[in-house]
Formats: structure tokens, sequence, C-alpha cells
């Protein structure tokens, strides 16, 4: 039986077992994919909005020439850190459930391959994030291969009409991308304007290319169908359909909150997130925590690596007291 299971290698689940490790706890960390998964989903040019020490874990240094650093040195630089401290890592497992048994938890997981296992630990730490479930617009087409919820790389759409939804800063990084390599660019967005999240050095870029024409506009307006040929969007009870070979859906994501409720963890107010303890990040369940963009449920844009890393400190600090007191009363 572990001491902590810790669920997702994102950076916020690095820091717990980085925490884990040196507070001499055993740990595990179980991750569905491959270490900082969601980092790798991010576009492939992709420039972070801060500077490298607000990324660093573990005390560990991110050094870079830039003052903002890229996605292609945070991926290096979190491999560094893993490598550092030996972290024990099993990839490539998914967690299916979590259940409270006997003063613990029995947590199953299954591999890529399909074969089942059950781990046992004293307390969890979900740091699941919330990269990996976007938001779903629910209309006809949206499944359709040439359609994505993840925007990586702009070459593809060298001479394609390509439709951009959204309008904070990653439809807007997006469609500058994609207009400079070629495609030619519609941004849809249901806001009066360009949200007011976007990058302050990508925003006059943005606006001065919609305002010149190079990159198309639909503003007031939804997308209602994606067909094998364009995107049908609605605008003041107006329907217009906007040829496009490549739909990227921009509509942001969310965490696995199912796999915490049906574990107890009540899921509450206009946020829709976990109930927890915000010293401590404890749940309403006794002996599981979160850490992580999954804190603030639907409103995880507001938990970022810079302030996320901090969890895994805490939470650590709070199981390691727990532990000690059981240990000294048995």
């Amino acid at each position: 039986m572990h001491d902590v299971l810790i669920i997702g290698g994102g950076p916020a689940g690095l820091a717990a077992a980085i925490a884990a490790s040196k507070a001499r706890l055993d740990y595990l960390v179980l991750e569905k994919g491959v270490l900082v998964n969601s980092l790798l989903h991010y576009p492939t040019n992709m420039v972070f909005f801060t500077t490298p020490e607000l990324l660093e874990i573990g005390g560990v240094p991110f050094t870079s020439p830039y003052e903002k650093p890229t996605r292609q040195e945070a991926l290096r630089y979190y491999r560094k850190v893993a490598d550092a401290f030996g972290l024990e890592i099993t990839f490539g497992e998914t967690v299916t459930a979590i259940r409270a048994v006997d003063g613990g938890f029995e947590v199953d997981g299954r591999s890529a391959g399909g074969a089942a296992r059950v781990h046992r630990a004293r307390t969890v730490v979900a740091a699941i994030g919330a990269y990996d479930r976007p938001n779903r617009l629910g209309i006809p087409g949206e499944d359709l291969p040439r359609v994505s919820h993840y925007y990586t790389e702009a070459h593809v759409g060298f001479r394609k009409p390509v439709v951009v939804v959204g309008g904070k800063n990653s439809a807007a990084e997006a469609a500058l991308e994609l207009f400079r390599a070629g495609a030619r660019v519609t941004l849809v967005h249901r806001g009066e304007t360009l949200g007011a999240s976007i990058k302050y050095w990508v925003r006059p870029d943005i606006e001065n290319r919609i305002k010149e024409g190079s990159i198309g506009a639909r503003f007031r307006s939804t997308p209602v169908e994606i067909r094998p040929d364009a995107v049908v969007v609605a605008c003041d009870g107006r329907q217009e359909a906007i040829p496009a070979d490549l739909v990227f859906l921009m509509t942001g994501y969310r965490p696995d909150l199912d796999l915490l409720a049906r574990a107890g963890v009540i899921i509450e107010g206009e946020a829709v997130a976990p109930r927890h303890d915000p010293t401590t990040f404890e749940t309403n369940v006794a002996g599981l925590y979160i850490a992580g963009a999954v804190v603030a449920g639907a409103e995880s844009g507001r938990i970022f690596i810079e302030n996320g890393r901090f969890h895994g400190q805490q939470v650590i600090e709070a199981i390691r007291k727990v532990l000690t007191l059981k240990n000294a009363e048995c």
C-alpha cells in the first residue's frame, strides 16, 4: 500500500511527487498519457505568457535564453526534473475509479493495452488537469475527421479555407499562425469583441489582421452545424455557411469531475468545482486531495502552472502531518 497515489503527471502532479519524495513517503504517479501530457497538445510553436522561473518546480532552475520560454523548452525542462528526482511514474494508465476502503483507497487503473490493475493507497491526490476534456458545442458534424478541439500546427492549413471558433488567446494565436502559413482564415466568436485575456502582444496583431481583412471575422455568431465543406453559423437570426476544409474549435476545456463525483466528492457552486479545504486541498472525502487546474472546476482557466505548481507542496505537507499523527496513534 502506497502512502500517496498521485493521479496525473502534469506540473502539479510532478510537484506533489517531488514533495512526497522529499518527505520520504511511498508514492506512485499514474499518468494516462505521457509526461506533462497537456503540454504535448499545446501548439507546436507556442510561447508561454510567463518567465521561466515561474514554471519551475522542485527547486530545479529553468534556464532559457528567452524572456518567455517555448513549449519545447518546457517539455525538456520537465523531463529533466523527472529524471533529476527519479520520480516513480507509470505512463499510459488511465484511472477509472477511486474507492474509499478501510481507511484508505483502492484505485482502478487500465493500461493502454487494456490490462486492469487495482492500486491501494492511504491517500490520493487528483492532479488531473483540465486539458483533456474539451467543451463540446453539441452540434451536428462536430466529430468529423477534419474538426479538432486542439490546434498544434499551421502547415496543414496551407491554401485551405479554415474556420477557427473562439475569441480568446488560443483562437487568436491559431488564427494568426494559420494565416501566416497560407490559410484563408475566418474567426467565429459569439461575443461582441475579442476576449480580454488575449496576450498584450497578440491583441494588436489579430485586431489589425481583422481590420485589414486578412483574417475574416464573424462576431455575435454561433456555429450550428459543421458540414463536410462548411461551417454554418447563426447571427441575429440569420444563417451563413462559411467554407471550411478544416475547423478548429478553441472553446476551452474542463476537468474530469465525474471521476471525483463517483468517489463521493461534492461538486458545487457556479464554478462547478470540487468541495475542498482551501489550505490543504483535501476534499470532503477524507484522504482524497486535489491539486492544479481541477481545483477551480469549470473555471480551470484561473489556475496556471505558475500558481498550480505550489499545490503539490501544500497537499503533501498536509498528508505528511495526517500520516504522522496516524502512525503515532498506532
